[in-house]
């Protein structure tokens, strides 16, 4: 939850930035960004799912599938909304060999990706789908208290 939130609280500095900020911004979230989210949702959702297979009861089950259901929603977000425009954001900046095929900021001829809108529409998109994210992973955190809470004692 602490990338996707970081993310949406800095939702209205970065709406005050130009163009020329904005991109410089960009840049610093990789590879810290990067490395750390995909390590910490991944253990989140391969926890979540353990923790749903070894609910004691359906008090327990229910809210902690439905933390799950947004954990991987939050992949379906970040894949479909914000991963293209990463691509975009990274196309020039120097990326080791496994980041370039992550980021695939190169097409199969080894050209850039052209860029294919206007630079407020993509921050827009970017931003939105962070705070789109946040909300899952929060949704996601209160639900699997309320499952460990109603745990028997």
């Amino acid at each position: 939850m602490a990338m996707a939130l970081a993310h949406a609280l800095e939702l209205p500095g970065k709406l005050r930035l130009g163009r020329q900020e904005y991109f410089v911004v960009q840049r610093i979230y990789y590879p810290g960004f990067t490395i750390g989210g995909g390590v910490a949702e991944i253990g989140g959702i391969v926890a979540t799912f353990a923790l749903m297979l070894t609910s004691g009861s359906p008090v327990q089950f229910w809210p902690t599938a439905g933390a799950l259901v947004a954990l991987l929603l939050m992949q379906l977000v970040f894949w479909l909304m914000t991963q293209p425009i990463n691509k975009h954001w990274l196309q020039e900046v120097e990326l080791a060999a496994p980041a370039k095929r992550f980021f695939a900021t190169e097409g199969s001829d080894g050209a850039a990706l052209p860029p294919t809108e206007e630079w407020t529409t993509l921050r827009n998109r970017w931003e939105l789908s962070h705070v789109v994210r946040a909300a899952l992973a929060m949704l996601s955190l209160i639900l699997l208290t309320t499952a460990i809470a109603t745990q028997s004692l």
